[in-house]
């Protein structure tokens, strides 16, 4: 009855089914799992520090990608923590108050992924189509301010969805969510009414976000590979194409699964393979990401080459100096 969902009280917490044994020991899968995270969280930590501490990446293209890390190690942070925390613990749950805020961080992160992967695929296309009037389109000004209507878009595309999700009777105490976390899918199964018009809401939403994005995506990609097959030197050709080839790749992996997950009109009915298939935007795709495009650049290389050493130095000189002092004290 709805009369005992959660809008009385009724149920205060979840039940997370987690990741399935895949004929792993859980020990083996949280190694795995953690592992990836950390590396997730360098590469990306060091792309948004080196961005910021080197002038050389004060370019509209490094903005864009120091706010994509920023939204990776967010969206990682989100979801992972929990997920490994609940393979040395015995009881999986999560609270209804945590469980309904980590369904709407990752689906306003990820809105605002999207969104800022066409604004940068639209942002290199100006520069490898436009090379003369990119300085004036794409200045300071202009890129902190579409980076803000991404952030804001992904924050309230998602808050009408979160809220309606929220206010949803759920008549089972200690429900089961069949996913490593709160996803949209397992949690509109276990709501005791009707939930086919929020389906078909967030049906249109994802259709909007995603399909559009994909759209500016596919299009900005489709004039730079115009023009790069115009380029004379063919060792010119082939690295751009390589270039651009790592990027479809990522953008490929993100896209494809997004709209398996969420471009469809009922999420509720399909949710067995559904986390299978997460996987690659909380997983891979964060991975790959600093090293698809940032680690591999030549420019991004340089810039750490010299941060490490200014690190190292500064280290280096705080040592001989406590050494010094030492000595000073022990005559």
């Amino acid at each position: 009855m709805a009369s005992a969902g959660n809008k009385s009280g009724a149920v205060t917490e979840f039940i997370l089914a987690g990741v399935p044994n895949l004929n792993s020991t859980k020990a083996e899968l949280f190694s795995i799992f953690l592992l990836v995270y950390l590396v997730t969280l360098t590469g990306n930590m060091l792309i948004v520090g080196v961005v910021g501490a080197d002038t050389r990446l004060q370019t509209p293209m490094y903005f864009f990608l120091g706010n994509l890390s920023c939204l990776e190690i967010l969206l990682t942070s989100i979801i992972i923590p929990k997920m490994l925390s609940n393979f040395l613990s015995r009881q999986h749950t999560i609270s209804f108050a945590a469980c309904i805020t980590q369904f709407y961080f990752y689906f306003f992160l990820g809105a605002s992924e999207f969104l800022l992967l066409a604004i940068m695929s639209v942002d290199r296309y100006l520069a490898i189509c436009h090379p003369l009037h990119y300085p004036l389109l794409m200045n300071g000004t202009v890129c902190f301010q579409v980076a803000l209507a991404c952030w804001l878009g992904g924050l309230l595309s998602v808050l009408g969805p979160t809220v309606a999700v929220s206010l949803l009777p759920f008549c089972e105490q200690d429900a089961v969510v069949q996913h490593f976390f709160c996803d949209s899918g397992p949690l509109l199964r276990l709501a005791c009414t009707n939930t086919k018009k929020l389906e078909e809401t967030d049906f249109i939403l994802a259709s909007l976000v995603i399909v559009s994005s994909l759209m500016i995506t596919a299009v900005s990609y489709g004039h730079i590979v115009l023009a790069v097959l115009r380029i004379p030197s063919a060792s010119g050709r082939q690295k751009a194409f390589s270039t651009c080839t790592s990027h479809l790749m990522v953008v490929t992996l993100f896209y494809g699964s997004a709209i398996f997950l969420y471009v469809r009109p009922s999420q509720s009915d399909s949710v067995d393979t559904n986390w299978a298939v997460t996987v690659v935007t909380t997983f891979v795709t964060p991975l790959l990401n600093p090293f698809i495009y940032a680690l591999r650049n030549d420019q991004v290389k340089e810039a750490l080459k010299d941060l490490l050493k200014k690190v190292v130095a500064g280290f280096w000189g705080d040592f001989l100096l406590a050494k010094s002092f030492n000595k000073k004290t022990t005559r």
